[in-house]
């Protein structure tokens, strides 16, 4: 999907809001609001990039191209279901849930967990899972790895300061424990 946020009887940021509450569907913001804290509140809500106009065309078609060939990985042919101790994650319903309750998770913290926990044992660099979630184009610090982590400990583990799913490899990066 590609959205303007200047769109008439709806805010933009709601509609991002809505879809993203219901699917998930990549979402490029393509508007004229250029302000940092509209770019940050477009990513928050869920957007996969952001865009301001004027725009070069060959440039949208290309962060479509990368949008597509990141979410194109959840297209699973095998496993649909990604179980973990109390943790399911549901591939094809884009849901999660702990001990049978629903978690609410960003769009970003969703990919991050599924595509972890669907490598367990693995070990990614930030800079690996920058490149595999966030896509070529993300120039901004690799501590944003970090704070997504820490964001999904807190909606996923009993215990954030000591996490039992997914864990931290000193000097390395991160892992889903193998179960």
């Amino acid at each position: 999907m590609v959205l303007d946020l200047m769109i008439p009887k709806i805010d933009g940021f709601e509609v991002c809001r809505t879809v993203r509450r219901d699917s998930e569907i990549p979402i490029i913001i393509l508007t004229a609001k250029a302000e940092d804290i509209d770019k940050i509140l477009g990513l928050e809500l869920g957007a996969d990039d952001y865009m301001t106009k004027p725009f070069n065309t060959r440039e949208l078609l290309s962060r479509i191209r990368a949008i597509l060939r990141r979410t194109a990985q959840y297209t699973f042919t095998g496993n649909k279901v990604v179980r973990a101790g109390d943790i399911e994650i549901d591939l094809i319903k884009h849901k999660v849930s702990i001990g049978g309750r629903e978690v609410s998770l960003t769009a970003k913290e969703y990919a991050l967990l599924s595509f972890l926990a669907s490598n367990p044992g693995r070990v990614f660099s930030r800079d690996m899972l920058l490149e595999e979630i966030w896509g070529y184009e993300y120039c901004g610090d690799a501590r944003t790895v970090d704070v997504h982590i820490r964001h999904l400990r807190e909606k996923i583990e009993d215990h954030p300061a000591e996490p039992h799913y997914i864990l931290t490899v000193w000097g390395t990066g991160y892992k889903f424990r193998e179960v």
